[in-house]
């Protein structure tokens, strides 16, 4: 989808800077300020435009838009292609797909539970679908918020070895590297030890070749951060598993309520890089109507690394809720209680716009720390029930 927007803006004669579409709809309203307008000019200028102001910003707009319908296109794409896997591979796992009526032996009764133990699952249950709520409104602010924050005050060039990063195909050769890393050390034979070693060591030749290749300066899009998160759920799955299997073997695993509350805290600390970072940096309201200098972007790497924060936090708290409502809901509301788990993560996402809501006027890192407060509130409510929550989860 970038490859497809940056290819139908090219073949116009423009590049994607993301001021240009807010500063050439007020300039088409008259809204505009002196700064701003100057600002664009500067921008017509660079992007080698040679007609009126109001052509460029109605070509520049209907440009924009044109590459955006072809880059959902991409995606609609991947839609059927995903698809179309499912269906051709489904008999790879038929053995798998059953429910759980047909799976169940029909010797093996189901736990009976008096009223008021189903009660008191039930809310538990509903008590930890309250932290959900709040984790997801700030964890998903990565499709609102965390990607303004890309578009507006990030470097739109990238050098050095963070260019890495900004490749899809180096970050699918990270994962086979870390992968290959894993089953080195965990092969209990020689030649799987082998065939470890040779995959990552190739793995790596091509990932160095990559990047001796690659242009000394990368200009990079707002949209492609959303490609991090993915990227270290899939890396760090195997590092988590490691984690929590060593703590297991030792006796010390932390619950899946107290993992849910140390998820809470992390995510809390992601924000509190985000919050450092934006120190110093003008509100959106003044970006929207005066543009930012280029010398005032931040680095990217202050994005990364909130993605990176993030993602244990979801690690943390993502498969372990959905583990602990399997584990505690009662049998007969098993089905119900999993659908809340969900209404829940729904819930949350519709909040994400309560944040949006403050972007505006306000200083950045104190819409951060709204974030901040939110989830370190949460963790507080979980530990604080968390005796509740393990009784029931044994």
């Amino acid at each position: 989808a970038t490859a497809m927007t940056n290819y139908v803006l090219g073949k116009a004669g423009f590049s994607y800077v993301p001021q240009i579409p807010s500063l050439a709809h007020q300039f088409l309203d008259g809204t505009i300020t002196a700064e701003g307008e100057a600002t664009l000019t500067a921008m017509q200028t660079a992007q080698n435009f040679t007609g009126s102001m109001a052509e460029f910003c109605t070509t520049y707009i209907e440009k924009l838009s044109e590459a955006y319908n072809y880059g959902f296109g991409v995606a609609c794409i991947s839609l059927i292609a995903s698809m179309a896997i499912y269906i051709i591979f489904r008999p790879t796992f038929k053995h798998a797909d059953y429910n759980s009526k047909q799976a169940k032996p029909a010797n093996v009764h189901e736990e009976e539970l008096t009223p008021a133990q189903t009660k008191e699952r039930i809310v538990a249950l509903l008590l930890v679908f309250a932290v959900v709520i709040f984790f997801w409104m700030a964890f998903h602010q990565n499709g609102l918020t965390m990607t303004f924050f890309a578009r507006d005050y990030t470097a739109h060039e990238v050098t050095g070895m963070d260019r890495l990063g900004f490749s899809v195909w180096n970050l699918a050769l990270l994962i086979v590297t870390v992968y290959a890393g894993f089953s080195l050390f965990q092969s209990k034979t020689g030649k799987g030890k082998l065939i470890s070693g040779v995959i990552a060591t190739l793995a790596l030749v091509v990932l160095g070749v990559n990047y001796g290749t690659m242009d000394p300066t990368l200009p990079i899009l707002p949209q492609i951060f959303q490609q991090f998160n993915p990227f270290f759920v899939v890396a760090l799955t195997p590092v988590s598993l490691a984690v929590f299997g060593s703590l297991a073997k030792k006796g010390k695993e932390p619950s899946a309520p107290r993992k849910i509350g140390i998820g809470m805290v992390i995510a809390a600390v992601g924000f509190m890089l985000l919050a450092f970072g934006s120190f110093g940096l003008p509100t959106p309201a003044e970006v929207e109507a005066n543009g930012i200098a280029e010398s005032a972007l931040v680095s990217p790497n202050w994005l990364i690394s909130t993605y990176l924060v993030l993602t244990f936090a979801e690690l943390f708290l993502s498969p372990m809720g959905i583990s602990f409502v399997s584990k505690v809901a009662p049998p007969k509301y098993k089905g119900a209680m999993m659908g809340l788990w969900f209404v829940a993560t729904a819930i949350g996402n519709y909040l994400v716009a309560i944040i949006g809501y403050l972007w505006g006027d306000m200083q950045l890192w104190m819409v951060w720390s709204v974030l901040i407060v939110c989830c370190l509130l949460s963790a507080l409510f979980i530990f604080s029930i968390m005796k509740k929550l393990e009784k029931v989860a044994k």
